[in-house]
């Protein structure tokens, strides 16, 4: 590791030392000034929740079975928090409470006060002393807003003892975020983190000066992570989606309610609404860049039946450093920029100049997606530039990752800068040629890939190459370049000859892949992001040996 790149991971292990050293210390403070708490009397409000309801799940809870994360959880009559559970991601989903909105689809006094029962073993286990997974941040903001926003289920005919209960371990949550939260480093979490304390700021009394402060810090944290062309700044497509979910019933609650609207929560909503249909692919799905998982089309829908910003997308988000290409109903979205800070590449993916092409109702080309439910490995092979459709050297991606216990595994800087330019032929064509200098410091070669779909939106063409910065030599050693274009896993398919193959979707469309005078491969792959979990799929596969050959073309067209 390079001088310059360890002080970096220094710099930054020393970073989030301070952040930990705060967290734990913010626990303590609460727990002496415990006796000083304002415990309200009751809750004026609770805000919508515009997630996917499941009644099944619903019912599987009333029975003592909680299927969460993709693991079922079987209780036996125990309390759930008093057994091991199944993974970690499963314990941040229990913890959470998220589950609680299935319980609406089946608001019996029988299940309500079963839901009574596990929120009273949660607080008398776990909720008097702000530690472990539980007292996470993310986990604890999205469980005061599921406790703010289900209020009505956990406390409909409720003995005021556990009223009192509830309502103290709300307000002792709510004061917890409020000290963590200048440690808690810029990401979607500081903001949900925000958002859920905006929302308590309303739901509860309080006095108006605290409302007000509250949503002017909502206000400025908008303005930091929310980006001038909407997008966030994690670069992740996925993250708009989750925040407008979030955001729109806390501006419902702020109208319904009469009160003064924080400034900059309405305008930075419809801003993110175009970077929303920006990413929207032609089946629907947004695609899968920078720690995007599959999306439910429930929740997609019940955010954009709000959208009163009805236009065509954006060609490209300048700031969240995307293009989209768009004609006839074909689509291809390019990643053409980089993580925007250390503390944000601990989720981003080496997926510089990777793209996804959609037509009809079907995806075609993708990139592998993050596993929603997975291990740390699946995540991490998740984020390497092999599980893009772009291309590799070496078996390399094209930013390095750095490992340690405190900051997991971050980004360094390898890809310094990434050159575009965009334009239109004389035909109408829409073409985009974009660089990057990833592989420069190890293998001395600059990628380069240009891509052009035509004004009919019924071909493609692409061109990739890797050459050296002028006045350079070529490596002594032959290199292995592997061009990847990862295969949604609905499309079928079928070898026409060595250079070329047909790839049809199940509604009959179908578009051919070649690769004039190169050996074209059909290869196993995986793909992380699909609804039901990780699911097998095939990967197309040309390689090439640079300096010997340096470049490849091929191109798409719509067949029969």
């Amino acid at each position: 590791m390079r001088l310059a790149d360890r002080r970096r991971l220094l710099s930054f292990g020393l970073r989030e030392i301070w952040r930990r050293f705060s967290r734990r210390t913010a626990g303590f403070r609460l727990a002496v000034t415990s006796f000083a708490l304002q415990v309200p009397d009751r809750l004026i409000v609770a805000p919508t929740d515009l997630r996917a309801l499941d009644p099944f799940v619903a019912q599987e809870i009333l029975e003592g079975r909680f299927p969460l994360a993709g693991r079922i959880l079987e209780t036996y009559g125990q309390s759930p928090f008093s057994v091991e559970l199944p993974s970690k991601p499963f314990a941040e989903r229990l913890h959470s409470f998220a589950w609680l909105r299935h319980i609406r689809t089946n608001k019996t006094e029988e299940t309500c006060a079963h839901v009574r029962e596990i929120v009273a073993d949660w607080i008398q286990l776990h909720g008097r002393r702000p530690k472990g997974l539980a007292w996470e941040a993310h986990v604890a903001a999205e469980r005061v807003i599921a406790w703010l926003s289900h209020s009505t289920v956990v406390l409909q005919g409720a003995e005021a003892g556990f009223y009192r209960r509830f309502m103290k371990s709300l307000a002792y949550q709510v004061r917890y975020l409020r000290k963590i939260a200048g440690s808690t480093p810029e990401s979607d979490t500081l903001l949900k983190l925000r958002i859920a304390l905006a929302m308590a700021s309303i739901s509860m009394p309080t006095r108006n000066a605290y409302m007000r402060r509250e949503g002017l810090r909502l206000d400025r944290e908008l303005e930091r992570q929310i980006l001038a062309d909407g997008g966030h700044s994690s670069r992740n497509p996925r993250a708009v989606l989750d925040l407008l979910i979030d955001l729109l019933p806390l501006r419902q609650t702020y109208i319904n309610l009469g009160h003064d609207l924080p400034q900059k929560l309405i305008p930075t909503i419809d801003r993110m609404y175009p970077a929303l249909r920006f990413f929207r692919h032609q089946d629907g799905d947004l695609a899968l860049f920078n720690g995007a998982s599959s999306t439910p089309a429930s929740e997609l829908m019940s955010v954009l039946r709000y959208d009163e910003t009805a236009g065509k997308p954006f060609k490209a988000l300048p700031h969240m450093n995307y293009h989209r290409m768009s004609f006839e109903g074909t689509t291809l979205i390019v990643d053409t920029g980089n993580p925007q800070s250390t503390d944000l590449s601990r989720s981003a993916h080496a997926g510089c100049l990777s793209f996804e092409m959609s037509a009809g109702r079907n995806r075609f080309i993708v990139n592998c997606g993050t596993p929603k439910f997975a291990s740390k490995n699946y995540r991490q092979i998740a984020r390497s530039t092999a599980a893009h459709s772009t291309l590799s050297l070496n078996e390399t991606s094209s930013r390095r990752f750095a490992r340690s216990k405190l900051s997991g595994a971050i980004m360094l800087d390898t890809v310094s800068e990434v050159e575009v330019e965009r334009w239109d032929d004389a035909h109408g064509n829409d073409w985009l040629r974009a660089k990057h200098d990833g592989y420069v410091a190890d293998f001395g070669y600059l990628h380069e890939r240009e891509i052009g779909l035509n004004a009919k939106g019924d071909k493609i063409k692409g061109h990739d190459r890797f050459y050296l910065p002028e006045g350079e030599e070529p490596p002594e050693e032959a290199l292995q370049a592997i061009a990847r274009f990862h295969i949604h896993p609905s499309i079928m398919l079928t070898r026409r000859d060595e250079e070329s193959v047909a790839m049809r979707a199940p509604d009959g469309e179908t578009w051919v892949f070649a690769a004039p005078g190169l050996s074209l491969m059909i290869d196993e792959d995986i793909f992380f992001a699909d609804v039901s979990g990780v699911r097998p799929s095939q990967q197309l596969v040309i390689e090439f040996s640079p300096p010997e050959m340096t470049e490849i073309r091929w191109m798409m067209r719509r067949g029969e």
